[in-house]
C-alpha cells in the first residue's frame, strides 16, 4: 500500500523532459480557470435568465448588453495600452491577476443585484453600469492569465499540454455553477439568482488565489509590445490563420446559445428546471473522460484534425436531436451524452490554436505579437459574446415568437406557482431555437476551419527557428509546405 502511494505522489510531482514549470505552478495555473469560468459562465448560462425575471423588456436588455459587449471588445486595445505603460516590480502579468481576482467576483455580484422593485428605467441603468464595470475588470484578468503561459514555458508542447489541461479544470468551475444555479433558482428551493452569484463569486475567489503564489514569469520581453486597435486589426489581417481561426471561433461562439436557454427547456418542454442537471450528469462522464484523453491524442493527431471532425460531428448530432423533438426524454438524453464528447472536445482546443498562430506570425514577420494574439483572443471572445448574449433574448422577444415573459415572477418557483405555461408555437421556437441556431453557428465554423492549413509539426519547427534552434533555411527545408 505504501509503495502504491508513493508511486501516485511521485505522478503528481512528474515533470516531462524539457518542461520548464513545476507540478504545483501547473496546478494553480489549472485551479485559477475553475474560479474564473465559474464566473464567465454564471453570465453565459443564467444572465438572460435573470433579466427575463427581473421585469424589464427583453429587447431593451438585449440592447444595452450588446452595447456593453461591444464597448468591453473595443476596450482591450485601451487596456493593452495601460499593461504597456504600467510597470510593476512584481511583473508583467501577476499585478493585474492580484487586483482583478479581487474585483471580478465583487463586481459579478454587484451586477446580479438589481432592485426588484424598482421602475424599468432604474434596473436597466443599474444593469448597464454594473455589466460594464463587471466586464471591465474581467478584461484585467483575461488577457493576463493566458498571455502568461507565453512567460512561463517556451515549449510549445507544454503550452499546448497546459491549455488544453486547463479546460478540464475550468470544467469543474462550470459544474459547480451548473449545480448551484440550477438548484438555487429551480421550482423546489427558489433562492433567485442572488444567492447562486454571491456563493459562486467566494468559489471562484477561493480557486483563484493560488495562481498568485505559484505562478513564475521566467520569459518576459524586454522590449514591451505597444498595443492599439489599429494595431491589432493590422496584425490580425496580416496573421491570415488567426484571421480564420476567429472568423470561425465568430460563428461557433456567436450562436453558442443553448446554455442560456437551457433552463427554460427544462421547465416548459421538459417540465422540470433540474432535469437540465440531470441531463448535464449524464454527459459529464464521458465528456470528462474524453477531454481528460485530449492532450494524449494531440501527440499523435494533428490538433485542427481532432477539432474539425469534433466540429462536424457535432453538427450531425444536433440536427439528430432536433428531429426526434423533445417528447421522450431518454432519447434526449442518450443523444445529449453522445453529443457531450465531442462538444467536450471542441471546448478543450478551442484557444490550444492561439499560441500556434503566434508562432506562425513571429515567423512570417519577424514580429514576437504575442501579446497582440491574445488580446485578439479576448477580443473575439468578446464580440462572439456581445452576439451570443443579447441573441436569445431577441429572438424570444419577437412578437412572431408568441413567447410570455411573466415579470412578476422571480425564480421558476414563481412561475410553477403563478402556473406559467408558453403556447405550443413559443415551444417549437424555443426549441429550434436552443438547438438548431449553435447547429448552425457550427457549420459554418467547420467551413471556415477548413482554410485552415497550420499543421503541429510545422508549428513546432516555426517555434524552433524563432527561438533560435535552427535557421530560417533549414526550417524552409523542414515545412511540408509553403507558407
Amino acid at each position: 500500500m505504501k509503495e502504491k502511494f508513493n508511486f501516485l505522489i511521485d505522478k503528481l510531482k512528474y515533470t516531462p523532459d524539457g518542461w520548464e514549470t513545476s507540478p504545483l505552478e501547473r496546478k494553480g495555473y489549472y485551479l485559477y480557470f475553475t474560479g474564473q469560468n465559474a464566473i464567465y459562465f454564471l453570465l453565459h448560462n443564467y444572465l438572460v435568465a435573470y433579466l427575463m425575471f427581473y421585469g424589464v423588456d427583453m429587447i431593451k436588455a438585449g440592447a444595452v448588453m450588446a452595447a456593453v459587449k461591444i464597448w468591453d471588445a473595443l476596450n482591450d486595445a485601451f487596456f493593452g495600452a495601460i499593461f504597456d505603460k504600467v510597470k510593476f516590480k512584481g511583473g508583467k502579468y501577476l499585478p493585474w491577476l492580484r487586483i482583478s481576482t479581487v474585483l471580478t467576483p465583487a463586481a459579478t455580484v454587484l451586477l446580479f443585484c438589481i432592485p426588484k422593485g424598482s421602475s424599468e428605467t432604474v434596473k436597466l441603468a443599474w444593469f448597464a453600469v454594473a455589466y460594464l464595470i463587471r466586464d471591465t475588470v474581467y478584461t484585467l484578468c483575461d488577457v493576463p492569465i493566458y498571455g502568461s503561459v507565453t512567460a512561463m514555458t517556451l515549449n510549445l508542447d507544454e503550452r499546448s499540454s497546459m491549455l488544453s489541461y486547463k479546460s478540464i479544470w475550468a470544467g469543474v468551475g462550470i459544474g459547480f455553477i451548473t449545480i448551484v444555479g440550477t438548484v438555487f433558482v429551480s421550482e423546489k428551493v427558489g433562492f433567485g439568482y442572488s444567492w447562486a452569484a454571491v456563493v459562486i463569486a467566494i468559489f471562484a475567489f477561493i480557486t483563484m488565489c493560488p495562481v498568485l503564489k505559484t505562478l513564475k514569469e521566467r520569459h518576459v520581453p524586454e522590449e514591451e509590445e505597444t498595443f492599439t486597435l489599429r494595431r491589432m486589426f493590422t496584425y490580425l489581417f496580416k496573421n491570415k490563420y488567426l484571421l480564420i481561426y476567429y472568423i470561425g471561433y465568430f460563428f461557433y461562439s456567436a450562436t453558442d446559445i443553448s446554455g442560456t436557454l437551457s433552463l427554460f427547456v427544462s421547465y416548459y418542454l421538459f417540465n422540470n428546471t433540474l432535469f437540465s442537471l440531470v441531463v448535464g450528469a449524464c454527459g459529464a462522464v464521458p465528456a470528462a473522460v474524453a477531454a481528460f484523453l485530449v492532450p494524449h491524442i494531440i501527440r499523435r493527431v494533428d490538433k485542427m484534425k481532432l477539432y474539425s471532425a469534433c466540429v462536424l460531428m457535432m453538427v450531425f448530432i444536433s440536427v439528430v436531436i432536433w428531429f426526434a423533438g423533445f417528447s421522450n426524454i431518454w432519447v434526449h438524453i442518450a443523444l445529449y451524452i453522445i453529443r457531450a464528447v465531442p462538444v467536450s472536445i471542441i471546448g478543450v482546443l478551442m484557444f490550444v490554436f492561439t499560441p500556434d498562430c503566434a508562432e506562425y506570425g513571429k515567423y512570417k514577420s519577424g514580429i514576437d505579437a504575442k501579446g497582440i494574439t491574445f488580446a485578439i483572443q479576448t477580443f473575439m471572445v468578446k464580440v462572439a459574446a456581445a452576439v451570443a448574449g443579447p441573441l436569445s433574448l431577441f429572438l424570444l422577444g419577437l412578437k412572431s415568437t408568441g413567447w410570455v415573459n411573466y415579470d412578476n415572477a422571480e425564480s421558476f418557483e414563481d412561475l410553477q406557482r403563478i402556473g406559467a405555461t408558453q403556447s405550443g408555437h413559443a415551444k417549437e421556437v424555443l426549441w429550434f431555437t436552443y438547438v438548431m441556431i449553435p447547429a448552425i453557428g457550427c457549420a459554418i465554423a467547420y467551413i471556415c476551419w477548413r482554410f485552415y492549413k497550420l499543421n503541429d509539426k510545422d508549428v513546432q519547427i516555426m517555434a524552433d527557428c524563432n527561438a533560435g534552434k535552427i535557421t530560417r533555411e533549414e526550417a524552409e527545408s523542414k515545412l511540408s509546405r509553403k507558407y
